[in-house]
């Protein structure tokens, strides 16, 4: 993995006399436009009155004439702290400028090689006490992100930031993809929150949400014919906590910070490090149409991997008994079934969920690992992260929060053969919890595991910074269609919802799949699914983490319950992936993407909708090119495998039944 940087032939710095003074006159205004190296997407950062603001969006070409399509309005910047106030009676020092070139690859996530350039102004303010702010904006196409650099203050080595003024600032009419934050500590044995809940569709702009709380990242705008705006941020690591957006106040959301009782009330709610600091950095996906949303890498671009890989990581498919047999099968028996269903479909993992500890033992899980080294299976482990957090009663428990009981517990998965971790049950986004998730990360390296998260926030970068990362949940999953019918009735919403927002930022270990219409251990009871086989099949392909846990079980060998095509795709569907390409869609309704792994190309055309769906769209990938084409039939019920040439422009047209999918690949 590399990262290349080239500094512009010019470069603008300048120093105003009256500022070095401290003194800016009361209409003093100045405003610098940062332009992506296409000359498309701008930022227009503004300093006026002594406060920074700026506005972004992208401009359109007819000839000779150009104009601007602003998406986000002149919105606030600035930091509150306790060395000083960065949000007003501001003075211009200094601005400089340089293009960046980001080249790096990035083995779990949905591109694998990525070479980009970003524009880059950094804006040096200072406080009338002579404090010093500089703000960083970096535009490439499609792609606005910024943060906040607080360099040595004097003698003063250390900051805290309480608060930040940053917002984000939309017209009226614009509407919203939205997920609530939760209230701290609520939820199943005080577990919230966990970015797990719904999204709201196509919203009005400034609608509350249900807790009051704001809104957890990633947040999805849409302007009628304007475009599309997707914010988040990215780079966070220990040394800040993790934020959301605020309620929307006339079109304006803020950045918020975690509330007191997240983790139990412990620890502050703002953040703390040592100068020379940095924040995370802010991004802002934007354009008239959804494909850059859905193809943006900005979270990884602005990033730096933060320590080199102990082990060639490696994706794949996993077995998971959980997901439909529950807390029953977590006994030695049920996993060496689920150990053998790995090797019978080719998949490279198992995992073994909540409940070993003492349900089968360390000396029986000692033989299970033996088993997965005599079937060429790698296991996964469940952990409960829990240190004075949460009442989650699952074990193995208070074996990830000690250092020293953590890096124990994780030379003895090393010395038998285990491959990663699944850690749960997280406290929230304060500083103190994100630093858990660092070291996690950090000790796993040295013992060769990767790691998955769940119950837990919103990955920020993580697959770059942390080459061991994998996965997250961070999405309300798959685990809620065995709980309550409503997911099921939901899950085409969601799964043609997730790829423009949660899992356009970052990988997300959903845990889906599942070919038994009956979600439980006999295919007799439970809840009950509602898209079809094709459209489940689909959403491997539309669903993006380097380890996927699916919810096959061992009934789905069985030809009366699972057709032996829909298997013979689930042995040979990959979690990796080199490229990937939105072609068709709208958030929650349907969706048609193609993702390439080495030279093969996978394509899954999505109906959430409760009536047919007539699809046309061009496949250029595909022009002549023979696939096999995999559809529900007419009636939606009647899944079958059909060989297919396509045309010199790669037609893909169908009539895709309600809440079906057509996969080609």
């Amino acid at each position: 993995m590399k990262t290349i940087t080239r500094t512009a032939s010019r470069k603008a710095s300048f120093i105003l006399f009256t500022l070095l003074l401290g003194i800016a006159p009361a209409a003093w205004a100045q405003t610098t436009r940062v332009l992506s190296p296409d000359g498309i997407t701008y930022a227009d950062v503004r300093l006026e009155d002594g406060k920074l603001s700026y506005s972004a969006g992208y401009r359109t070409v007819a000839g000779r004439d150009t104009a601007d399509v602003q998406l986000v309005q002149d919105s606030p910047l600035g930091l509150y702290t306790n060395v000083a106030d960065f949000t007003r009676h501001l003075a211009l020092v200094e601005t400089g400028g340089k293009r960046v070139r980001c080249e790096y690859d990035l083995w779990q996530s949905k591109q694998s090689h990525v070479d980009k350039e970003y524009e880059q102004r950094t804006f040096t303010v200072k406080t009338p006490k002579g404090h010093l702010m500089t703000v960083d904006f970096r535009v490439g196409n499609h792609n606005v992100a910024y943060r906040y650099d607080i360099p040595m203050q004097g003698e003063t080595a250390a900051i805290v930031v309480t608060g930040e003024a940053t917002g984000f600032r939309f017209p009226k009419g614009t509407t919203t993809f939205l997920s609530s934050q939760s209230d701290p500590m609520i939820g199943w044995k005080r577990t919230k929150p966990s970015y797990e809940e719904e999204y709201a569709p196509d919203e009005p702009i400034n609608t509350p949400s249900r807790y009051g709380q704001g809104y957890t990242f990633p947040c999805l705008f849409h302007e009628g014919d304007k475009g599309w705006v997707l914010v988040s941020e990215t780079g966070l690591d220990g040394r800040y906590c993790g934020s959301h957006l605020s309620e929307g106040v006339d079109g304006l959301y803020t950045i918020a910070f975690p509330m007191e009782g997240e983790n139990n009330g412990f620890g502050s709610t703002g953040a703390q490090f040592g100068l020379p600091g940095s924040t995370p950095w802010r991004t802002l996906t934007l354009a008239p149409t959804l494909g850059p949303i859905v193809e943006t890498t900005v979270p990884w671009d602005v990033v730096e991997q933060l320590y080199e890989p102990n082990f060639r990581y490696t994706g794949g498919r996993s077995t998971w008994s959980w997901i439909i047999w529950q807390d029953a099968s977590i006994v030695y028996d049920d996993q060496v079934t689920f150990i053998n269903l790995a090797h019978d479909l080719g998949w490279e993992y198992c995992l073994i969920d909540g409940g070993w500890e003492t349900n089968i033992g360390r000396e029986r899980m000692e033989k299970l690992f033996s088993l997965c080294q005599e079937k060429g299976v790698h296991p996964f482990v469940w952990y409960n992260s829990n240190g004075g957090w949460n009442d989650a009663p699952q074990c193995a428990k208070q074996r990830m929060y000690s250092p020293v009981v953590r890096k124990k517990e994780m030379k003895w998965l090393h010395e038998h053969g285990v491959k990663g971790i699944k850690v749960d049950f997280f406290a929230g986004d304060k500083q103190e919890t994100i630093k858990l998730y660092e070291q996690i990360l950090s000790d796993a390296n040295d013992y060769d595991l990767q790691v998955i998260f769940h119950g837990c926030t919103l990955p920020r970068g993580w697959e770059r910074m942390y080459p061991n990362y994998v996965g997250s949940e961070a999405v309300l999953a798959s685990e809620n269609l065995v709980f309550n019918q409503h997911f099921d009735d939901m899950e085409g919403f969601s799964a043609t919802l997730h790829p423009f927002c949660r899992n356009t930022v970052g990988a997300m270990e959903f845990g889906g799949t599942v070919l038994q219409r009956r979600l439980n251990r006999t295919n007799n009871g439970g809840t009950t699914r509602r898209v079809s086989d094709v459209f489940e099949l689909g959403t491997a392909i539309a669903f993006q983490s380097a380890v996927q846990n699916f919810a096959l079980t061992p009934m789905n060998l069985d030809e009366r319950v699972t057709p032996k095509f829909e298997i013979d795709f689930m042995r040979q569907v990959p979690t990796t992936w080199d490229e990937t390409r939105f072609i068709d869609g709208y958030p929650g309704r349907y969706l048609v993407i193609a993702r390439r792994h080495a030279n093969h190309w996978y394509v899954a055309a999505l109906n959430a909708q409760h009536e047919p769906l007539a699809l046309s769209v061009e496949l250029p990938m595909l022009a002549n090119q023979q696939v096999t084409w995999l559809d529900d039939g007419a009636d939606g019920k009647s899944p079958a495998p059909h060989p297919a040439t396509l045309d010199k422009r790669g037609t893909l047209k169908a009539e895709i039944p309600a809440e079906s999918a057509v996969v080609l690949y």
